[in-house]
């Protein structure tokens, strides 16, 4: 939703200020859990803890207590030293995002700190010109808002290359595993960005990930700078290569200033691949549940057959529909670059302000779909209005790779889903199919493997 005046600005809540006891309240069953699993990369053990013990269930219900006691505005934390403000609504988290970078910025102070350890000149920590210039850059590179990337085809042919080796490793196996599918994925997003000479190079994404773990501690553990360095030295030894039919080839026609600063750009792209990959893989559980919408992305992958890019708008939707219901980015931070009147309140400047994804995307006193698969929705905007549904964030801040991203997943699942008859196992890890549960745990989950004959 985007503002544009004040005639189409939708009325805001109030703020309202929490007492000690439900701060303390919400940091235990929704911050400590959250933080606890990763932001920039997952934690394996407390992902499975999460999942056990239905945290992110917990978390949700904790909100929705917050809700019905302090009404549905703003609630500031009982917090020192910085105002942390959750959003209680859809509208208000909504406007919120639409009213980035002014006055709310993408790069808050705790967003900055992470990503300090990695990319510290990276669009997200970016605010001002050097945003503008990034953000543009970004946008240029992925060709944000166009459903279907200029170089489509050519990476179609790498997807499918790849997740042919997967599926070969798959059959030989007699199942597909997480370690399978993941590793093969990174060939295959290695393949995409850096070049096949970039394929088989783990060393480099072990480095990204060695400096994502120290991210998920922000502020609290110090900078590797030596091996950030190498990370970004190597990186930009990729990116001045541009191979022929590879993304950095493509960054290589953008124009750049002196603070684009590619290099810096480049470690999202990787790292947005890791996301991508459980919702992937979790994208793969949900049509096993649901034979229905199965045949309906079979037969569109059908239909598909001798398009060298196919949108397949159906299967994207059931990966959204992955993101909702189990959301890779739980936390989207704005900070507010001044006072802001809101409703009869105030959010003070300096102020931190957290919207909590699974909570609006699985709110069941709002959403009659909370916690069932309905792909159908992202196909009517009308009825998303509001509910603040942002896998990929929204508005003006809103992930440059938000088409890119399931434009390559819903390949690399065609592909798969080609190339086999894709079972969960046991059939019913999911539970419910009426009532999904909070938490799916991507790393413990496997499939049965059974080959079809591949299509021509």
């Amino acid at each position: 939703m985007q503002v544009t005046n004040a005639q189409s600005r939708p009325t805001r809540h109030g703020v309202s200020k929490a007492g000690i006891l439900d701060t303390l309240a919400f940091l235990k069953d929704v911050g400590l859990p959250t933080f606890s699993k990763g932001a920039l990369i997952r934690r394996r053990k407390v992902v499975d803890m999460a999942e056990r013990f239905g945290l992110d269930d917990k978390a949700m219900r904790r909100m929705q207590k917050l809700r019905r006691k302090y009404g549905p505005g703003l609630l500031i934390l009982s917090v020192p030293y910085r105002n942390q403000i959750i959003a209680l609504s859809g509208e208000d988290a909504e406007e919120i995002l639409a009213l980035s970078p002014e006055p709310f910025k993408l790069a808050s102070l705790e967003k900055r700190s992470a990503l300090d350890h990695f990319e510290p000149l990276n669009v997200l920590a970016s605010h001002g010109p050097e945003r503008v210039d990034r953000r543009r850059f970004n946008e240029e590179v992925l060709e944000t808002g166009c459903p279907v990337h200029s170089m489509a085809p050519t990476f179609r042919a790498i997807v499918e290359q790849e997740m042919d080796v997967v599926a070969e490793r798959a059959e030989r196996n007699g199942e597909l595993t997480w370690d399978i599918f993941f590793e093969g994925w990174y060939a295959m997003v290695r393949h995409l960005i850096l070049g096949p000479s970039g394929r088989d190079d783990t060393d480099f994404t072990d480095l990204l990930e060695k400096l994502r773990y120290r991210a998920n501690y922000a502020f609290l553990k110090s900078k590797d700078e030596p091996a950030r360095e190498e990370m970004l030295t190597r990186l930009k030894a990729y990116l001045d290569r541009a191979e022929p039919g590879s993304l950095a080839a493509r960054a290589a026609q953008v124009k750049k200033t002196d603070i684009t600063k590619p290099e810096q750009q480049a470690p999202q792209w990787l790292f947005a691949f890791d996301p991508a990959g459980m919702a992937s893989f979790r994208t793969l559980a949900l049509l096993s549940a649901h034979p229905d919408y199965e045949q309906r992305v079979r037969a569109e992958i059908a239909e598909s057959t001798g398009d060298p890019a196919p949108r397949l708008a159906f299967l994207r939707a059931c990966f959204l529909e992955a993101l909702r219901l189990w959301p890779t980015t739980p936390a989207i931070f704005r900070e507010s670059t001044r006072d802001v009147p809101w409703g009869e309140g105030t959010v003070p400047a300096n102020s931190n302000l957290l919207i909590f994804t699974p909570f609006f995307h699985r709110d069941d006193e709002r959403l009659p779909f909370a916690h069932v698969m309905q792909p159908e929705i992202w196909f009517d905007e009308n009825q998303r209005k509001g509910l603040s549904l942002v896998p990929f964030s929204q508005g003006p801040g809103i992930c440059p790779a938000a088409d890119f991203v399931p434009m390559i997943a819903s390949m690399a699942m065609a592909r798969l889903l080609e190339r086999a008859d894709i079972r969960l196992d046991p059939p019913d890890r999911l539970g419910s199919t009426d009532r999904l549960p909070g938490t799916l745990n991507n790393y413990k989950m496997k499939f049965t493997f059974a080959p079809r004959p591949v299509m021509a």
